[in-house]
């Protein structure tokens, strides 16, 4: 099979069928053999029963549906693990995404030899309140993760040698970050294509707010430090440790040698340590390594747990 087309949705049954017949359009016109995967996250609306009459119209049409709504990574690493396709090509369902740009996609893949291809919206017809989050977070993960020439990590419009896909796990909300994963997997041939963005059709957006920025940037600490110190974490909380315990020795020397020659009554009278703000912002210092101790920890807990990636299928066609 040449292509797998991955399609996660969320109550978008006003979409599904122009966006089934726009692919079938385009695999046929190019005469691409291929499979459309649709994985319903838990939707409320007629979705599934849309997903069921195409299939029906269309054995290439295949459908996956949980029970309830797991989020667009448990969709993808569903999706992932059922695709049968040399290239895999992921878009969003809202017709945002142009199925138009699947042949060149398919192509950089198998004549240029890119391990993944992402897809970047230029012109974006997205409000401010997304569009502006997407800018900055885009920044940070270049900065950090190491591949500088993309501009737009969470475009859902990808493609992928089979053998990434294959390779990769998502989870949590990891799927912004696929990129970086398979960069962390040794698939170092990433490239960027400028694709179209159109404005959605139907509905409205399922990824909105500022909550989705936070959380953006929460994943992005998490696979940054789970890639470089996964394997290692002691060179990483070594170090800091190393550091807190020689400054915290040679802070016990001073006052030690300061209260033996009496230095400590020379020192001016209002001392940083007289300041309750003092204690309070070294209490809370204290908190937030705490805090984020426990959350490196907690996120290395969950990758080795063995219902990571366990979600509850309730229909598969």
């Amino acid at each position: 099979m040449d292509i797998s087309v991955v399609i996660p949705l969320l109550n978008e049954e006003e979409s599904l069928p122009e966006l089934e017949a726009w692919i079938r359009r385009v695999m046929e016109a190019n005469g691409f053999s291929y499979e459309i995967l649709f994985v319903d996250d838990g939707s409320t609306d007629t979705s599934w029963q849309l997903i069921e009459n195409l299939q029906k119209a269309n054995p290439s049409v295949h459908g996956i549906k949980f029970r309830r709504n797991y989020g667009k990574s448990a969709a993808l690493n569903t999706a992932f693990d059922k695709t049968q396709g040399r290239v895999v090509i992921t878009m969003d369902a809202d017709l945002q995404d142009s199925p138009d740009e699947i042949p060149e996609l398919y192509r950089m893949i198998v004549e240029e030899g890119y391990d993944l291809v992402s897809g970047w919206k230029e012109k974006r017809y997205d409000p401010l309140s997304k569009t502006i989050p997407t800018k900055i977070f885009n920044w940070a993960t270049r900065k950090l993760s190491g591949i500088p020439n993309l501009h737009d990590f969470n475009c859902g419009l990808k493609a992928y040698k089979k053998e990434v896909v294959k390779s990769i796990e998502v989870y949590g909300e990891m799927h912004r970050y696929i990129p970086v994963i398979a960069k962390w997997s040794g698939f170092n041939k990433i490239e960027e294509k400028s694709v179209a963005h159109q404005a959605r059709k139907y509905g409205e957006s399922k990824y909105m707010g500022w909550n989705r920025f936070i959380n953006g940037f929460l994943d992005l600490m998490s696979i940054t430090f789970v890639g470089k110190y996964g394997r290692r974490p002691m060179h990483f909380f070594g170090t800091f440790g190393v550091i807190m315990f020689v400054v915290g020795f040679l802070a016990t020397v001073f006052v030690g040698f300061s209260k033996l020659y009496r230095l400590y009554s020379e020192l001016p009278t209002v001392l940083v340590t007289r300041n309750p703000w003092f204690y309070i912002s070294l209490t809370m210092m204290l908190m937030g390594t705490l805090l984020f101790i426990a959350g490196f920890l907690g996120e290395m807990i969950a990758r080795q747990s063995p219902t990571r990636n366990w979600y509850v299928v309730e229909k598969e066609i």
